[in-house]
């Protein structure tokens, strides 16, 4: 126990003290592997923690759900094939947000797919993280300017845990955005029993987007005709137009009237030039 703890790694200078102290600073991922059960560990002990072996375990079967909604997606795509292939990572995609841990942005974030976005994210179970992949998904990239209906920043919806810049970023930058997850995911502590907690986030920002209500119902639509009809009313009140009958039934003597005297015009005139 005096081998491994802080004090004995910062006044020793052994070459065991300073390994641990390298593992200290910079968690191993697979923790199995820093320790050879022959030559560094006596009586072959594996020296861990529940926190490494639940780390190591989570970090190794990644569930992602994809989530594209533009050219990103493509670059994403070609990982699954044998070039890249991204399941030696534990990479296996998933359709059902119950059974993933890992939302991967690709593409440009819409107003309208903002409350889809975040209900697949509230669905997902503890401990969940997001990977914005692409300049549309971290900024809204060319949108980002003169677009009504584009969203800046995922982060604005959800938290996010990798930012992945390019337009659009190659898969051998996708597979470095997962291998820094991995070892984010190597350095997070378990401490109480509601699940773990992530100890930083960067430039993460709440969401302000409430519930959607179901707004495919009869009555919704109804509404909606009812309050058109009543705007056209007020924006052209009593509005007359020659020849229709758009008058009420006050005005449609003098709309009578006026026809028949235009009537009697255009005939002298016709007479005339005859």
């Amino acid at each position: 126990m005096a081998k491994r703890s802080f004090g004995m790694v910062l006044t020793t200078g052994s070459k065991d003290s300073n390994k641990d102290f390298d593992h200290f600073v910079n968690p191993s991922i697979h923790f199995a592997k820093y320790y050879s059960p022959d030559r560094d560990t006596p009586n072959s002990i594996f020296l861990t923690n529940p926190n490494d072996f639940a780390n190591w375990a989570r970090l190794s079967s990644l569930w992602p759900l994809l989530y594209g909604t533009s050219c990103c997606f493509i670059e994403f795509a070609s990982l699954i094939g044998s070039r890249f292939d991204f399941d030696r990572y534990g990479l296996v995609p998933r359709s059902s947000p119950r059974q993933a841990d890992l939302v991967i942005t690709a593409g440009t974030v819409t107003m309208k797919m903002a409350p889809s976005l975040i209900r697949l994210y509230e669905q997902m179970p503890e401990p969940k993280y997001v990977i914005a992949m692409g300049a549309c998904t971290i900024t809204g990239g060319m949108f980002s300017t003169d677009s009504y209906s584009t969203v800046r920043g995922v982060d604005k919806l959800i938290p996010v845990d990798i930012y992945l810049p390019g337009c659009p970023p190659k898969p051998e930058a996708i597979m470095d955005a997962v291998t820094k997850l991995r070892k984010k995911i190597a350095q997070e502590t378990y401490r109480d029993a509601g699940g773990f907690r992530r100890n930083s986030r960067f430039l993460t920002l709440k969401h302000k987007f409430g519930p959607v209500p179901n707004t495919r119902t009869r009555k919704y639509s109804q509404e909606l005709s009812d309050r058109s009809s009543k705007d056209s009313s007020d924006i052209f009140p009593g509005t007359a137009f020659i020849g229709l009958e758009t008058e009420t039934e006050s005005n449609s003597e003098e709309l009578l009237s006026a026809n028949k005297a235009m009537e009697t015009l255009l005939e002298g005139w016709t007479n005339g030039t005859q």
